[in-house]
């Protein structure tokens, strides 16, 4: 009685951690990220007005599916995952900035109407409020539904082949269009390069989305060996149009970006090693992976050569010998450090930086400047040491995460985590000199990489080894000793692989 009494738990117990079923609405709303990450990168990023109105729509759309999934398996999807906490506080922190507790900024000036609340610029920080409130509806939903292995390759897919052809669509344009976005658009004060108005910032695009392929390509085990091919040629077409763009900040990031991933590899190969007190440490496997940093460095740099020309360098040698090789870059910091000063605790106010420069600039409105180009001193001016905190927190529980997710047993997981932490860590590098954060297109990305690098065990594959065992012990449950309460054992195991215990 006992033994059929285990045998009954054993098979009950499958249905009860077993993943809850993939509705339709779950369906689009993985649908509608990807089309969102396509769609607010061809609408030049997603800076205008028009472009951000159609992603707040994605976003409530996503809500709506959300609640009929919820309805329709009767569980209210949501991941645990601390990395929403700094998001939902800004949002907090933005309202807050419209209380109306300041004093009367502006009544001495012409162009800014009198502020009573204490962000300089409320119209542009409720704006930043819905912003930043439908990317936490993103980040949400992609930590709540990428649940599966299936679907992280999914979303890995995407990501890889859309740099891809967006790479190739950018180099194309330069090629053809000069200074033209989709071949017509010709628009003011730009300096575009591919669908974005600002070359640097596609720059940060093509750090975010090579990072994922090309750890794929380095890792072993992780996809066959003809696919990693594949992955490795779309991370170089990525890294030639970066480099294309002229942007020394990403060239700067992708040069970390390729340290760090090759440091993130030999730490994991090193762990891996076992330990030998005769065997002396080999230097074979470092000296390799160097020798494959170094090589894809040359391919790169060498392709932007020959399919740019010597203009795809020139920016780097030009602005070193010029007057001043920040491009303002010094002004505009030391005139933010005036802004931090005067508003350490919360800031002037989400979106409020241009607002304050305005009346902090000592050059008498000669620049018009509506970012920092920092985003650290940025973060500072605009929210304060509490924004800062936020943020700080958010770097360093998605980095702390990120290196848990790797110690995965499932090859194809560690390279998606160690890509991911790659992309956000080379975007980082890039925020100390420009604000491509601030884009749209960019800031999903950045959150769609940090939820693949922490996203819990739903998303990992059982060990192939561990599968063969599971499938010799169905087929032959007859060599089990201990008759029908022995074959528990596998039963059990089954349940808790396909969970992703």
């Amino acid at each position: 009685m006992t033994s059929e009494r285990a045998a009954v738990e054993a098979a009950a117990k499958p249905e009860q951690v077993a993943e809850l079923p993939h509705t339709i609405a779950s369906r689009f709303i993985i649908l509608i990220i990807c089309m969102a990450m396509v769609l607010s990168t061809l609408a030049y990023g997603t800076v205008h007005t028009w472009s951000l109105a159609f992603f707040q729509v994605g976003a409530a759309a996503i809500v709506l599916c959300w609640a009929v999934d919820a309805w329709r398996t009767g569980v209210l999807r949501f991941s645990r995952n601390v990395l929403q906490l700094p998001l939902l506080g800004l949002v907090a922190l933005g309202l807050v900035q419209l209380l109306p507790l300041g004093g009367a900024f502006g009544a001495d000036t012409l162009s800014v109407e009198p502020s009573r609340t204490l962000s300089l610029d409320p119209f542009w920080t409720r704006i930043a409020i819905v912003q930043a409130a439908s990317l936490a509806i993103y980040f949400a939903a992609a930590l709540a539904f990428i649940d599966s292995p299936r679907r992280l390759r999914l979303m890995v897919r995407a990501i890889t082949i859309f740099g891809f052809l967006l790479a190739l669509f950018s180099m194309m344009q330069a090629f053809t269009s000069q200074g033209k976005l989709f071949w017509f658009a010709e628009l003011k004060q730009a300096i575009p390069f591919g669908p974005f108005i600002n070359r640097h910032h596609f720059a940060g695009y093509m750090e975010l989305a090579l990072a994922l392929p090309l750890a794929i390509a380095l890792a072993g085990g992780a996809v066959e060996a003809d696919r990693r091919l594949l992955y490795g040629f779309a991370a170089g077409l990525m890294g030639i149009a970066l480099i294309m763009t002229n942007s020394r900040g990403g060239l700067v990031s992708l040069v970390a970006e390729i340290v760090f991933l090759i440091s993130l590899t030999e730490f994991r190969a090193r762990k891996a090693e076992e330990p030998s007190v005769d065997a002396p440490s080999s230097w074979r496997p470092v000296l390799v992976r160097l020798g494959v940093s170094f090589a894809l460095l040359f391919a790169i740099v060498f392709g932007s050569l020959l399919y740019g020309g010597e203009e795809s360098l020139s920016r780097f040698i030009g602005t070193v010998n010029s007057q001043d090789p920040t491009t303002g870059r010094a002004h505009f910091w030391s005139v933010t450090l005036d802004i931090i000063r005067d508003h350490p605790l919360i800031g002037v106010g989400l979106g409020a930086y241009s607002v304050a420069f305005t009346r902090y600039d000592t050059r008498g409105g000669q620049f018009r400047v509506e970012q920092a180009h920092n985003d650290y001193l940025q973060i500072l001016s605009d929210a304060g040491i509490v924004g800062a905190a936020l943020g700080l927190f958010f770097i360093v529980a998605l980095f702390r995460r990120g290196f848990l997710r790797r110690q995965s047993r499932d090859p194809f997981r560690r390279a998606v985590a160690t890509g991911a932490m790659t992309g956000c860590f080379a975007v980082l590098v890039h925020s100390f000199f420009d604000f491509t954060l601030h884009t749209t297109a960019n800031a999903l990305l950045f959150l769609l990489l940090a939820a693949l690098a922490t996203i819990n065990g739903r998303v990992e594959e059982a060990p192939r080894r561990r599968r063969r065992r599971r499938r010799r012990s169905s087929q032959t449950p007859e060599t089990t000793s201990s008759g029908d309460g022995a074959e528990a054992e596998p039963q059990q195991q089954s349940s808790a692989a396909t969970a992703g215990v």
